[in-house]
C-alpha cells in the first residue's frame, strides 16, 4: 500500500534521523523501517517491526531516537488502511514500558518513576560511584562482590541518566497519544480494541479519560477477549468507579471474563471468597486459549493469576499459598519464571546473596516452595535465567545440588 492523502508519515522526513541514536547507531535506518509498515508484502511488513524492535526497543531498552517514532506509529495505528494495526499498538506499548513483568500486578508507579529520574540528576556523579563503593563492600560472600565490582567498574553516571531519560521521554512520548488511542476502543477489529484496551492501563496519569472509554467495552455485546482486557486495565488504573461493573462479571459465562474480573478486583482490594476462589481455580486450570485474550505477561495467565495472588496478604488469607505452589508446578520454562519470583518474594522476602540455612531450619511454607522448585522439570531447569533467580535468593542453582538441598533422591 501506498499511502499519500492524510499520509500518516507526513513529516517522517523533516526529522535529522542521523543526528539521532538507536541500539545500533545512528537512526537512519528508521524512515524506512516505517515506511515498510504500510508495504503491501507481509513479510516486508514482518521484517520492518522486527528490525524496529531491534534496533528503538533492543531487549527492552530505548533509546534517543525511540520517542521519534511515535507520532508516526501512533499515525499508522490510527489509520485504517494501513494492516498489522494490532501488532503497531503493541509496540507502542513495548515502547511505553518496556516488558510489563516488571510492572505487574500493581500497574506502573509513575510517580516512583518520575522521581528516582529527579534524583538521578540532582546527584552528585562522585557520590554515586561513593555509593557504589559501599555496595561492593557490603557483598556477603565472593562471588556477589565480583558481580558487584563489574557492575562498578562499568558504571558511568551521564550514560545512566541519558538512558532514564530516554526510557520516560518515550513513555511520555506514548502517553501523548492517548486520546487517540482512545478513540480506537471503537474500531471494528477486535484485536485492536483489545491492544489497545491492554496499552491504555499503564498510563495512571490520564487514568481521568481512560477509564470512561474502557468502561464502555465492560457490556455483553462486547468481544469476551476485548473486554477482558479493559477489566483487568481497568484495576491496573485504579478504577474503584468500575468496581460494581467488574464484579458483575465474576459470574459471566465465559471463563476469560470471570479471570480477568478476579484479577482486577484482586488489584482493587476486593479479596472476598468469590474472588479467591476464581483465582485459585485459574491457577490450577487457566482458560482456555481465545483469540483475544487477556494479553498482559504475554498472554501467561496462569502466571498473572499467580503473581496476583502473591500479592494479597498472605495472614488474611493463609491458603492462598497451595494455590501458588499448584500454579508454579504447573508451568515450565520461561513461562514459570514470573511465578518462582512471586512466591520466593513471598515466603523469603527481598533477594539475598547468602546460602540459606540447612532445610530443616526453615519454615514449612520455604520448604513446600524450595521443594517445589527442585521437583521442577529439565526444560525449566535448563534456563540460565532460572538459575540466577535462585542464587538470588541463596538456593542451589544446580538441578541435582537443589534436589539433594530439599532431601529428594
Amino acid at each position: 500500500m501506498s499511502v499519500k492523502e492524510d499520509d500518516p508519515l507526513a513529516g517522517l522526513d523533516e526529522i535529522d534521523w542521523a543526528s539521532l541514536r538507536h541500539a545500533y547507531g545512528p537512526a537512519e535506518d528508521v524512515p524506512v523501517l516505517l515506511r515498510l509498515l504500510v508495504s503491501e508484502s507481509a513479510s516486508e511488513r514482518d521484517d520492518a517491526m522486527h528490525a524496529l524492535y531491534g534496533n528503538i526497543f533492543h531487549q527492552g531498552s530505548r533509546y534517543e531516537a525511540t520517542a521519534h517514532t511515535v507520532p508516526f506509529l501512533a499515525a499508522l495505528a490510527a489509520d485504517p488502511r494501513v494492516q498489522d494495526r494490532a501488532e503497531i499498538v503493541h509496540l507502542l506499548s513495548a515502547i511505553a514500558i518496556g516488558y510489563d513483568e516488571s510492572y505487574l500486578p500493581n500497574g506502573v508507579d509513575i510517580a516512583g518513576w518520575r522521581a528516582s529520574i529527579e534524583r538521578m540528576r540532582t546527584a552528585d556523579p562522585a557520590e554515586e560511584l561513593r555509593r557504589m563503593d559501599r555496595w561492593v563492600a557490603e557483598a556477603a560472600d565472593e562471588g556477589e562482590r565480583r558481580v558487584r565490582e563489574m557492575r562498578r567498574a562499568t558504571y558511568d553516571h551521564d550514560r545512566s541518566l541519558r538512558h532514564a531519560e530516554a526510557e520516560l521521554g518515550a513513555y511520555d512520548a506514548v502517553r501523548a497519544a492517548v486520546p487517540a488511542l482512545c478513540d480506537l476502543l471503537d474500531d471494528p477489529d477486535p484485536e485492536i480494541q483489545a491492544a489497545v484496551a491492554y496499552t491504555l492501563g499503564w498510563f495512571p496519569e490520564e487514568a481521568t479519560g481512560i477509564l470512561p472509554a474502557l468502561g464502555r467495552l465492560l457490556e455483553p455485546d462486547v468481544v469476551p477477549g476485548v473486554t477482558a482486557n479493559a477489566i483487568v486495565s481497568a484495576g491496573l488504573l485504579t478504577g474503584q468507579a468500575l468496581v460494581p461493573r467488574i464484579r458483575t462479571f465474576l459470574a459471566a459465562e465465559n471463563a476469560l471474563l470471570r479471570c480477568a474480573s478476579a484479577i482486577a478486583l484482586a488489584r482493587l482490594g476486593v479479596t472476598d471468597p468469590d474472588v479467591l476462589d476464581l483465582l485459585e481455580a485459574a491457577a490450577a486450570q487457566p482458560p482456555e486459549d481465545s483469540a483475544p485474550g487477556i494479553q498482559h505477561l504475554e498472554g501467561d495467565v496462569r502466571g498473572y493469576v499467580t503473581i496476583t495472588l502473591a500479592a494479597i496478604e498472605e495472614q488474611a488469607h493463609p491458603r492462598l499459598l497451595g494455590a501458588m505452589l499448584e500454579g508454579l508446578a504447573l508451568s515450565s520454562g520461561p513461562a514459570a519464571f514470573p511465578t518462582a519470583e512471586a512466591v520466593l518474594r513471598r515466603v523469603f522476602g527481598q533477594p539475598r546473596s547468602a546460602p540459606l540455612p540447612p532445610y530443616a531450619d526453615l519454615t514449612e511454607p520455604q520448604q513446600r516452595v524450595v521443594r517445589t522448585l527442585a521437583e521442577m522439570g529439565d526444560d525449566t531447569w535448563r534456563w540460565a535465567n532460572f538459575m540466577l533467580m535462585l542464587n538470588a535468593w541463596g538456593l542451589p542453582s544446580e538441578h541435582a545440588k537443589c534436589r539433594a538441598y530439599a532431601g529428594l533422591a
